[in-house]
This record gives structure tokens, sequence and C-alpha cells, in this order.
């Protein structure tokens, strides 16, 4: 549904290809009460030998929810790795993984042919050769924030090229902050990443719906 939906925003010439905003956000999952053992055993990617004799209790059982820490809060679940058509604020592609994963990770799977020549827009955290080259393969602008390393601070220059590229990056943030505020969108009650992989899709497919709600009721007042 998020694909046939994206394809009748492109026929009604809504994606601009323009130019890409990257980011990821947390969804929360249910949180598990385990032993240590048993978390252990799934950190391990062990989870699916677990309560074997409790089938009533391993259906609800979440193995594939991660754990991690960012900016000092602890979060449990899954990620929303999203790129945005910077004019139009419209999610075209996505991906799920556990919490765990660093956001560049999922840089590959979220860019596409379509995006060559195209400005990419990303934080920091989207820096690195790795990064660099998977960009370079798509054919696209690297536009990807500056990053201070340890006894390498940037300078004046990387600092105020960093000022001007959060302007147009900054528009991301108005897609998750839609979410969360207006949607209460970033809560799963569900087990799994199969699940959560769908749920967190219709979310995605649900903002795009209220983005062209507001599209449409934009143009028709002008």
């Amino acid at each position: 549904m998020f694909e046939q939906f994206t394809s009748f925003l492109e026929a009604q010439e809504l994606i601009f290809n323009q130019g890409q905003l990257i980011d990821a956000s947390f969804t929360v999952a249910p949180r598990q009460r385990n032993t240590r053992e048993e978390n252990k055993k799934i950190k391990n990617g062990e989870g699916g030998d677990l309560w074997n004799d409790e089938p009533n209790k391993k259906k609800h059982k979440d193995i594939d929810a991660r754990w991690t820490k960012k900016n000092g809060e602890t979060f449990y679940g899954y990620k929303n790795h999203a790129k945005v058509d910077t004019k139009s604020k419209f999610i075209n592609t996505y991906t799920v993984t556990d919490a765990s994963v660093h956001d560049s990770q999922a840089l590959d799977d979220l860019l596409t042919e379509k995006d060559k020549a195209q400005d990419l827009h990303a934080d920091s955290a989207y820096t690195g050769e790795e990064q660099e080259k998977i960009i370079q393969k798509y054919g696209m602008n690297n536009k990807v924030h500056q990053r201070k390393y340890r006894n390498t601070p940037l300078t004046n220059k990387q600092k105020a090229s960093n000022t001007n590229k959060s302007k147009i990056r900054a528009r991301v943030e108005h897609v998750f902050g839609f979410m969360e505020q207006s949607m209460n969108g970033l809560i799963l009650r569900s087990v799994g990443i199969v699940r959560a992989t769908g749920i967190i899709g219709l979310i995605n497919l649900t903002y795009n719906l209220f983005r062209y709600k507001q599209v449409k009721e934009s143009r028709l007042s002008h």
C-alpha cells in the first residue's frame, strides 16, 4: 500500500526529486521481562531457542527488539529509517531495524537509482568512508553534515557550511515531529520485527496521507 501510494504521488508530480533527506527515529516497543540469562541469549541471536516448552509465553516474547542509548536517554524497540523528498516532505522509501542499528547502516537500503544527481542532506551520523562510497554509488551530491573528531575540531568554514545545510536538513524533523505529536505514532504494541515493519510502514503511509491532504488544501487556498 505504501508503494502504491508513492506511485500515485509520483503520478501527481508530488515527488519532486530535487533533493532527498535521510534520518531515523526510534519506535518504542513493549518492554520485556526476561531473566539476565534470557536477555544474554536474545542479544547473541539465540532467542529462538527460548521458551520452546511454553508456546503461549513464547508468542508474547519479542526477540528482535533491542536496547540502545542516545543523548543519555534509553530506548527499547525499533528504528524507522526514512528518506524524504526535500521539497514536498513526502516519505518515498523506508526501512526498519532494531533500535541498536546505527542510523548510517540503513543508507544503502534507502537510496535508489532515482536519486541520481540529487542533493542528499543528513546529519553527521551519516558521515564516514563507507557512507561516502554509498552516496557516490548512487551518484548523489553529498550534503551530509561534517563531523568533528577528537583533537580535530571543525573549522569556521565547516561550521558555517553545516549551518547552511541545517536550514534544509531540519525539514526531516517536521516529518517525525508530526508523527509523534499529531499521530501518536512512535509507539508499538506488537511483538517481533515482522509486525513492527508492517505497522511502521502503515505509520509512514498515514503520514503521507496527512501530508497529501495538507498539500492539496494549500494548493486550493492559492
